[in-house]
């Protein structure tokens, strides 16, 4: 009988950014990371192993993608069955509930899903922490996917100590993220391809690693005490110092647009008037603004007279991932 799983993962917020590889076939960052895992944006991934197949057959959105464009997904496969014993081509059925490639987290989930299905159909049953491990190999940032609330990456130095763990798993104060998608198409410079470029070129990037370590430390107490305040602070000086990366690259590039920077202004003026909000942006143009649930819906208010009702998405802290075992 061939084995069959599903899992759903949810996507994730760096709140103290990994920008950058430090072993790039391992998937091992140059600093640790922070997030939070948002349950608006996911992936549901079933994954079956069938030894009738005579390649892996890799559907995502309801299309069947071609090989190049399937590759990281075999790859991956390929390192489960080497881990496994699994000897199967594998039936991949994946849907993004969350714009791929656009600065969202697509990947994070998607990879988190994906290790979590097909580990579990290949008979691995992971732990959480041997499945953050294994997320990682096909997306960096997937690896903190595994887990809900806030998680942290410790950067570690080898397969077996880089992973993720949960720094404060159940949320219980107040915070949302609104979500401005002000450009849903496929970035032009990825994120793989900026960091590389980042961590080459920029004269900056050894005093990015310096910022990392002391962001991570300060943001820690902050959010153990729930002050709102010190942690959006961080978290946005945190972001803002990540793109002084890709300004300072050579050649220098960008994720911002114009509505990026309008709505990092938006926020600004919100502040000025006495809202508590903050922005933050990966690799792309859209941007993550936090607060605290009671201002959500001035907040929404601004955003939708500036960019329209659906390019607002609230989130709220998200759950770790789901898995479901299938015959």
């Amino acid at each position: 009988m061939n084995a069959a799983a599903t899992a759903r993962a949810h996507t994730n917020i760096a709140l103290i950014k990994y920008w950058g590889k430090a072993d790039t076939t391992l998937m091992l960052p140059q600093t640790s990371s922070l997030s939070l895992t948002l349950d608006q944006f996911y992936t549901d991934t079933a994954v079956a192993f069938d030894t009738s197949l005579t390649q892996d057959e890799i559907t995502l959105n309801g299309h069947l993608l071609t090989a190049q464009a399937g590759r990281k997904v075999h790859n991956f496969l390929d390192l489960v069955r080497q881990r496994s014993g699994q000897t199967a081509f594998a039936r991949v059925d994946s849907t993004n509930h969350v714009p791929t490639a656009a600065g969202l987290a697509s990947s994070a989930s998607a990879f988190a899903a994906l290790a979590g299905a097909a580990s579990q159909a290949a008979g691995l049953n992971l732990s959480r922490t041997d499945l953050s491990r294994l997320a990682r190999r096909g997306s960096g940032s997937a690896t903190r996917s595994i887990f809900g609330g806030f998680a942290e990456w410790h950067a570690g130095t080898d397969d077996h100590n880089s992973y993720a763990e949960p720094f404060e798993e159940t949320v219980d104060w107040p915070i949302a993220v609104v979500a401005l998608v002000l450009d849903a198409r496929q970035k032009k410079v990825s994120s793989t391809q900026g960091m590389q470029s980042s961590v080459t070129t920029s004269p900056y990037y050894p005093a990015w690693k310096n910022v990392v370590d002391q962001d991570l430390a300060a943001i820690k107490p902050a959010i153990q005490a729930r002050d709102f305040t010190t942690m959006g602070e961080i978290l946005e000086a945190n972001a803002m110092r990540m793109h002084a990366l890709t300004l300072s690259a050579n050649p220098p590039y960008s994720y911002f647009n114009g509505d990026t920077l309008a709505a990092m202004a938006t926020v600004q003026s919100l502040r000025e008037q006495g809202i508590a909000c903050y922005y933050t942006l990966d690799a792309g143009p859209n941007v993550k603004v936090f607060c605290q649930t009671p201002d959500l819906p001035v907040i929404t208010e601004h955003f939708k007279a500036q960019f329209g009702a659906d390019s607002v998405v609230v989130a709220h802290p998200g759950p770790g991932i789901n898995l479901q075992s299938t015959l």
